[in-house]
């Protein structure tokens, strides 16, 4: 493809030539084959500015940036800088000049798909997995793009983020094309919305679960946090979504609803909505309910646990009905639903022991309250044992919040590590203690996470139930020294065989 194609619809400043043939798009130096165009724009971590020239090394035939400062030293010293050969653009956005090349090259295949698209603090990726199970409950093919893994049809690929950069996910959208996959299901984060990852991606049906206090080290303040969730019901460099469905028992999916969307909105909740869920029957593994809707009222039974997957699947159930399939399809499809990985999954082995060991993904205030919620309907006369911790650099102000949250409803607190990063795990954990010494819980602190499992799992006693919260699906502890594997399910159930 011609260069000037590739741009087609890309805002330019000013460029040098537009001669040349083009293969491809990449945005990092390291990914760069011959033919490519390279993006170069400023990222979390790092300017991709500062590799223009490892980028022309691997081959780049054409650089596009975002920096007028590079432009102009660019055109100041093009003869002498070695690069007066690749035609440089000078672009208002990088990240949209990105999708908006990586769609001309791939075809548009955003364009050849229904894209779902899930945003909220928690139960993002519970609602994407089970509304990727109930359209493949009735034969459509499916890309799914999440937190845990990326689905291709049958292909299962590893998530590096919740939502990729647009030339990444569009070429997973294109390969769904290419595999036959007509519907697409996606997490979209609110780094993904604010930063316009998903520019020209346009969203047949918007998702809002909730919104609660979490990252605010990026946002700074709930208002901006909300503010980026919204952007999914406004377009982002797309039209506003056919349809939104809003949880409108959140307080912030009120807010949603009483500030006009665009569509046919679709709300959901126990208290509240068009959506209702009634006489809520909640167990271990089994959880039914009446579904009252304009279509009709049908009763949903799920192995999923607790009120928190009643919204979840009613989440999913919207957004089915929206792309078309029948209550009856739905509610077909609630009764074949299974755990998501890593969220509320219950260790292999442990009822065995005469206890519960469960593990969860709940890294923050509201999600930790479920959590132990859910865990203290289950056990009844049953202690509650929770182990946690706080990631290190984020927003700091959560940490005794969740500390809170913990001793409020547990009897035992563990705290622990919780990817600290480049902070020091005791500082971290005296933070949150803060939180949970003023409650009635027993609390013991052990940095090592596998030591402060084995502790808890030490602790309990038949009818208990031990709560594992914060990683669930992850893999990898992430230290100052280094990133290193660690899988809470794994560690768990080694310490549940050595027990015996």
């Amino acid at each position: 493809m011609w260069l000037y194609e590739a741009l087609l619809g890309v805002e330019t400043i000013e460029r040098t030539s537009t001669t040349v043939d083009v293969t491809g798009v990449q945005y990092d130096s390291r990914r760069v084959r011959p033919g490519d165009i390279f993006v170069a724009m400023a990222g979390g971590t790092t300017d991709g500015n500062r590799y223009i020239g490892t980028a022309i090394e691997h081959g780049a035939r054409a650089v596009v940036t975002d920096s007028h400062n590079v432009w102009q030293r660019n055109r100041a010293n093009a003869s002498g800088t070695g690069h007066g050969h690749v035609p440089f653009y000078l672009v208002a956005n990088g990240r949209r000049a990105l999708a908006g090349i990586a769609a001309n090259l791939l075809g548009h295949p955003q364009r050849k798909l229904k894209v779902s698209a899930v945003t909220g603090t928690n139960g993002k990726t519970t609602t994407a997995y089970l509304l990727e199970k109930m359209l493949k409950s009735v034969r459509r093919r499916c890309v799914l793009v999440g937190t845990i893994e990326t689905h291709v049809g049958d292909e299962v690929r590893v998530s590096e983020h919740t939502t990729p950069e647009a030339s990444d996910l569009l070429q997973v959208f294109a390969d769904g094309v290419a595999a036959g996959c007509t519907e697409a299901v996606m997490e979209m984060s609110s780094h993904a919305l604010d930063q316009e990852r998903v520019w020209g991606v346009y969203v047949d049906v918007a998702i809002f679960t909730n919104l609660t206090q979490d990252h605010l080290d990026y946002h700074g303040t709930m208002d901006r946090y909300f503010a980026a969730k919204r952007r999914i019901f406004e377009g982002v460099g797309a039209a506003p979504p056919q349809v939104a469905v809003v949880n409108s028992d959140d307080e912030c999916g009120q807010r949603l609803i009483a500030g006009g969307l665009s569509g046919q909105i679709m709300s959901y909740g126990v208290e509240t909505g068009e959506y209702r869920a009634k006489e809520l029957r909640l167990h271990a593994g089994r959880t039914t309910f009446v579904w009252e809707t304009p279509a009709g009222t049908c009763e949903v039974q799920t192995a999923l646990t607790g009120r928190v997957n009643v919204y979840n699947v009613m989440a999913a159930s919207c957004a089915a009905l929206a792309r078309g399939l029948t209550l009856e399809a739905v509610a077909d499809a609630s009764a074949h639903l299974t755990e998501v990985p890593g969220r509320f999954q219950v260790v292999p082995g442990s009822c065995g022991a005469g206890f519960t060991v469960v593990v969860d993904y709940a890294h923050t205030e509201d999600a930790l309250r479920n959590l132990i919620a859910l865990g203290r309907d289950l056990v009844g006369k049953g202690r509650v044992i929770t182990v946690f911790g706080c990631g290190g650099d984020r927003d700091r102000s959560k940490r005794p919040k969740m500390g809170r949250a913990a001793g409020e409803g547990s009897d035992v607190v563990v705290l622990t590590s919780d990817n600290p990063r480049s902070e020091e795990p005791a500082a971290i954990l005296a933070e949150a203690y803060a939180g949970v010494k003023g409650t009635a819980a027993q609390c013991v602190v052990e940095v090592d996470r596998a030591k402060a499992i084995a502790l808890a799992i030490g602790a309990a006693q038949p009818g208990d139930i031990v709560l594992i919260a914060g990683k669930g699906h992850e893999k990898v502890q992430i230290l100052k020294q280094g990133t290193v594997p660690f899988d809470d399910v794994e560690v768990a159930a080694q310490v549940l065989r050595e027990h015996g």
